[in-house]
């Protein structure tokens, strides 16, 4: 209750039944869980909305072996004397071997093999 209902008689404190109140308490903690599901499913829905309208705008990246890409410089790999203005891209490299599922090995153009694999995400295309 509200401080202004303390002390002027109200609605809520003229009609008020103990029992009633217990009983609907009861009745509602019973449709919890169903609230509870109800409100997960809804939840799910909207992610699936979302990622399927962002997902429509994502055109994927596919290589194919031989072809020439540049790779992202991590903060870990850039060189710290050069501040913000190191490079982003590392490169070319050649794609080595296609792992159909977004992962690629490269190598240099020397033919010195990159010893992990890199996600497409990582890579764009080199042009020359």
């Amino acid at each position: 209750m509200i401080p202004v209902e303390v002390g002027e008689p109200s609605f809520r404190r003229q009609h008020f039944h103990e029992e009633s109140n217990d009983d609907s308490h009861r009745a509602e903690l019973d449709v919890l869980d169903e609230v509870r599901e109800r409100a997960q499913i809804v939840a799910e829905a909207c992610k699936q909305r979302m990622s399927r309208r962002f997902n429509s705008n994502l055109k994927p990246r596919t290589f194919h072996e031989g072809d020439l890409v540049w790779r992202a410089t991590g903060s870990t790999r850039r060189n710290s004397s050069e501040g913000k203005l190191s490079a982003n891209w590392d490169g070319p490299f050649r794609i080595r071997h296609a792992l159909h599922n977004g992962a690629y090995k490269l190598e240099e153009l020397s033919g010195k093999i990159i010893p992990r694999t890199w996600n497409s995400t990582h890579l764009k295309t080199c042009y020359s």
